[in-house]
């Protein structure tokens, strides 16, 4: 009796367990997924993996060239390929040029010399987008089967363009997870996010919040001169591929504008407080997590380096190496310190390499940063090791290659957290003092254990909270009560200078009709007396 009463409880206790396994997934959604690369793809992974433990089913756009999507590894999410008129050796060439240009050229050009480059190799880059977004969009065969899975939301990383072409032919709802656009000419334009350049230092500005006037004034003309770049180079360029492409005048930044909600890669640990608005969400660390425990020979030599502790260095997935002399400059500093150090590095092995050194092709950067005997971290500045770092409240030593990273460094060393130092102009000694001064000065290491406070004082966790947003879109197919007014007025409207206009106008009136009277009064005023003049003569 007791072994049919166990067996009946089993069947029942399976049986019910099929049937919350069923409804879940029934009620889970259809996700499409833009295609991405590099540390942005790195990032959309875990946030991927948490919509299929909660019983979602996620398909990923993936190109039949990349450089970190690899359709053939293991993965829970469904890949839907396509194919790309481009070589991966075109875009590892023009990659290769880009880092060339920013890690060893642009110190030593004027401001319009690298301007210029730079926006010669930004519309390169553009153009070799268009060409993965042709795949997509030009594609009958891969058009037709979108349209037939009838998914329930596009989640995309705008920095590749066409997820708003795409939602928009689709008629889904979109999400964005977006880190930064220069100056926040997306934000700003398309999202409608209030940015007054008095306190707001626009992204790649290397501004903090705190300006003087000096600062102020560049911090105006940067949104300026920005906004006119990219006007007549990144939404020229796109426009026209989308309005050839649709048959009409269409305006991509229009389209953008339609994203239902806004997933910003930030939060106030590392961003200074600024405006947002009701569809404007901050899920920076979206990819964080607790430690795993170190493979063996890392927590053994971890474990010899004493009270001296570790340093972690790494300069991020997108760089291997560095050139032997500036390879031999930073392994002579790393000699000269009393920490262990475990180098993230592919190159050659430097001469000057010191017996406290370890080199490894990768490392697991995150659980290293959380062991409790990492004093600092020797950083590129990318906005994924930086919130590793604070995270686990470890302090920076930021060495700057590209992007957005010398922007990132500056937000952490206004916050205390972080020395930066210029890969082409420090020499071993001041690296190395720069090490020093980030385990020694106690200050660095209690900002960033402030900063990591900060970072886990907050109602969910940012990948629960970005999980959330997905789907309450989902759930009310879009967000479009959380749309502010302003994406339907015109620029004058919008700064009010319709309303401006008409109080001037009133103003110069009443103005116009009191010098009327007053010259109409001292004309009767005067006529009378001349008249009464007259009479007593």
């Amino acid at each position: 009796m007791p072994q049919i009463w166990a067996n009946t409880v089993w069947c029942l206790s399976l049986a019910l367990l099929l049937v919350l396994s069923a409804t879940r997934i029934a009620h889970g959604g259809n996700i499409l997924v833009w295609y991405t690369e590099g540390s942005h793809w790195i990032n959309l992974k875990p946030v991927l993996d948490t919509l299929i433990d909660r019983g979602h089913h996620v398909t990923v756009l993936v190109p039949s060239t990349s450089m970190f999507m690899n359709r053939s590894e293991p993965s829970r999410f469904h890949y839907e390929p396509f194919d790309v008129s481009i070589s991966l050796e075109v875009i590892e060439a023009s990659n290769e040029e880009f880092l060339q240009f920013s890690m060893y050229e642009i110190d030593h050009m004027n401001y319009i010399e690298m301007y210029i480059k730079f926006i010669d190799l930004a519309m390169i880059e553009l153009r070799n987008n268009l060409k993965y977004l042709d795949g997509v969009v030009k594609s009958g065969t891969i058009m037709k089967r979108l349209k037939e899975a009838k998914y329930d939301l596009l989640l995309a990383d705008p920095l590749y363009p066409g997820s708003e072409l795409l939602a928009d032919l689709l008629n889904l709802p979109l999400v964005f997870s977006l880190r930064f656009s220069p100056a926040l000419n997306w934000e700003r334009h398309c999202g409608q996010i209030p940015a007054p350049p008095s306190f707001v230092p626009g992204a790649m500005s290397k501004l903090t919040d705190t300006m003087d006037f000096s600062e102020r004034l560049w911090n105006f003309l940067f949104y300026a001169v920005q906004d006119i770049v990219m006007q007549f180079t990144y939404w020229k360029e796109v426009d026209n591929y989308y309005s050839e492409f649709k048959g009409e005048p269409t305006s991509s930044c229009e389209l953008m504008s339609k994203a239902d909600i806004w997933l910003m890669r930030t939060y106030w640990d590392f961003d200074f407080p600024h405006p947002y608005l009701p569809n404007i969400k901050f899920v920076g660390g979206i990819h964080c997590r607790p430690a795993k425990p170190l493979p063996k020979d890392m927590e053994e030599f971890a474990q010899r380096s004493g009270d001296a502790g570790i340093v972690v260095f790494s300069l991020g997935s997108f760089i291997n190496n560095i050139t032997t002399e500036k390879a031999n400059m930073v392994a002579s500093a790393l000699a000269q310190i009393p920490q262990k150090v475990l180098w993230r590095y592919s190159g050659k092995v430097p001469d000057t390499l010191g017996a406290n050194t370890r080199i490894y092709q990768w490392i697991p950067q995150n659980d290293l940063l959380a062991h409790p005997k990492t004093r600092a971290f020797i950083t590129h500045g990318g906005t994924n090791g930086i919130y590793e770092a604070i995270y686990h409240g470890v302090p920076m030593v930021g060495i700057p290659m590209f992007a957005d990273q010398p922007d990132n460094l500056v937000h952490m060393m206004a916050k205390g957290a972080a020395v930066m130092v210029n890969l082409n102009f420090i020499n071993a000694e001041g690296l190395r003092d720069a090490i020093n001064t980030v385990i020694n000065d106690k200050s660095y290491k209690e900002n960033a254990m402030r900063l990591s406070k900060i970072h886990h004082d907050r109602p969910m966790s940012p990948r629960d909270e970005a999980v959330f947003w997905i789907e309450f879109t989902m759930r009310n197919k879009g967000a479009k009560h959380l749309r502010v007014q302003a994406h339907e007025l015109t620029w004058y409207q919008y700064h009010s200078l319709d309303v401006l206009a008409f109080l001037l106008t009133v103003a110069l009136l009443l103005v116009f009709f009191f010098i009327k009277i007053c010259c109409f009064c001292v004309r009767r005023c005067c006529s009378r007396k001349a008249q009464g003049k007259r009479k007593f003569e």
